[in-house]
């Protein structure tokens, strides 16, 4: 079933992604790169919502994106909605068909039905908003990339987007979407709790053709596993071009046997060539234990690029070489008590990590490879953004946090609603700081810089 609401329509102004500031926020954690930090707002009113968007028919797993006075969410039943930059009323929404029962996958934790998950990204370009629908098709799972009118919500490119050979229902499309010279980029993973045979894909989709390419984790025959998730992160795409994504633990237990990409963190290029790779020494244990990587790589701007995981071990490794397996610059040990999942933010030589039980700030060296800690908090935990000189991130109860980029102290906090999951994560543009809850869209006046 397709169903269009159109309440209304305005004028979508022309747009370029990246790093350069820009009211729109079009694709994860702001840019390309997913550096998480925006220069454009000198201040965030939280002392009461701007708005709250009506109830949406779906839970909200991804992250609220702004282009041309809109902002689009996508919901668990396959639903994508553009609501009022100003107001938060529905403008358009596209139904875009029945999503999976969960009690029809093998497992899971996404409940009562499986939809939309990754976050989309828009193409201002062209005018475009892309997501990856899990739908039910003659009774049974497919992943459908679709790419809709930014101003309307009509459809305009369908393609099946399910790996040849794979049993779509053990597939999750975690991952937010991001975009590549003409491409869209995305990760494939299995459900929550590894069940059923599945493989990690990185998938390249073609926004003038559809033509789809793989690069596949554990692709050996007898391998699986290897999921592409990161905690919902985009791709990282860096000034080249070139993709970046971690991949989870795959099947292969013994060190002795041939390494399967699982529990690294991967380059490729947009039509999914790999170029190098890094995966610790341990990777074979790590796999055994479901100690894997599971967050976005961090690129900075020296080169270096910081990974995590639950292993909760942090790496700086040098961008250029990342060596194989073993090659990290350097590491801490565990610095988390739970899992570092999800999307990081950045500013200069100073990450935030999206540790579940609380954001952790490290400083990297680059003249001689170091990391210092610089705090750890115990509230929080969803993937951070920079704004407004804070740090920010949602917790597990329901309340935003703004922190002190140096001390982390606790500058602000507000409560907002209950998340759907686990990582969830804040946005800004057109005047707002948005904040996706389970069923809504919470969002607070800014001013800008």
């Amino acid at each position: 079933m397709i169903a269009l609401l159109v309440v209304g329509i305005a004028t979508v102004a022309s747009a370029k992604g990246g790093a350069t500031p820009t009211s729109a926020w079009t694709v994860y954690h702001g840019d390309p790169s997913g550096s998480g930090y925006t220069s454009v707002v000198k201040s965030v009113n939280t002392n009461a919502p701007k708005w709250t968007s009506p109830s949406l028919d779906g839970t909200l797993y991804g992250e609220p994106l702004v282009y041309g006075k809109y902002v689009y969410v996508a919901t668990e039943d396959d639903t994508v909605y553009a609501l009022s930059a100003q107001s938060g009323r529905v403008v358009w929404k596209r139904h875009l068909a029945s999503p999976v029962p969960s009690k029809k996958l093998p497992c899971g934790n996404i409940l009562p039905m499986e939809g939309i998950t990754g976050t989309p990204v828009i193409d201002p370009a062209r005018n475009e908003i892309y997501v990856v629908a899990d739908e039910m098709v003659h009774d049974h799972s497919e992943h459908v990339f679709v790419g809709l009118d930014a101003s309307t919500g009509r459809p305009r490119m369908t393609h099946d987007v399910d790996p040849p050979g794979a049993v779509s229902v053990a597939l999750l499309q975690r991952t937010g979407l991001t975009l590549d010279d003409g491409r869209i980029i995305f990760g494939m993973g299995g459900n929550y709790g590894d069940c059923a045979s599945y493989r990690g894909r990185v998938v390249s989709v073609s926004e003038k053709t559809g033509a789809v390419s793989f690069f596949t984790v554990d692709a050996a025959p007898g391998d699986s596993q290897g999921a592409i998730w990161m905690g919902g992160g985009a791709p990282s795409i860096d000034a080249q071009g070139h993709v970046w994504v971690s991949a989870g633990n795959g099947s292969v237990y013994s060190s002795s046997d041939p390494y399967d990409d699982s529990d690294s963190v991967l380059e490729l290029t947009s039509s999914m060539h790999l170029m190098q790779y890094f995966a610790p020494t341990a990777w074979a244990y790590d796999n055994s234990q479901d100690q894997d990587m599971s967050m976005e790589p961090v690129l900075l701007k020296d080169g270096q690029v910081v990974i995590a995981g639950k292993s909760r071990i942090i790496y700086v490794l040098n961008g250029s070489n990342l060596g194989g397996i073993g090659e990290g610059e350097t590491t801490t040990g565990s610095n988390c008590s739970n899992d570092i999942d999800g999307g990081g933010a950045v500013l200069g030589s100073t990450v935030y990590l999206p540790c579940v039980t609380g954001t952790i700030a490290i400083r990297v060296g680059s003249t001689t490879p170091s990391i210092d800690i610089l705090w750890s908090a115990s509230t929080g935990g969803g993937p951070p953004i920079i704004a407004a000189g804070l740090v920010w991130s949602i917790g597990h109860n329901g309340v935003l946090y703004a922190y002190d980029p140096t001390t982390g102290a606790i500058r602000r906090q507000v409560t907002v609603g209950q998340a759907a999951n686990d990582f969830p994560t804040p946005s800004v543009g057109d005047g707002l700081f948005l904040v996706p809850t389970a069923t809504h869209v919470v969002a607070f006046a800014t001013t800008a810089s």
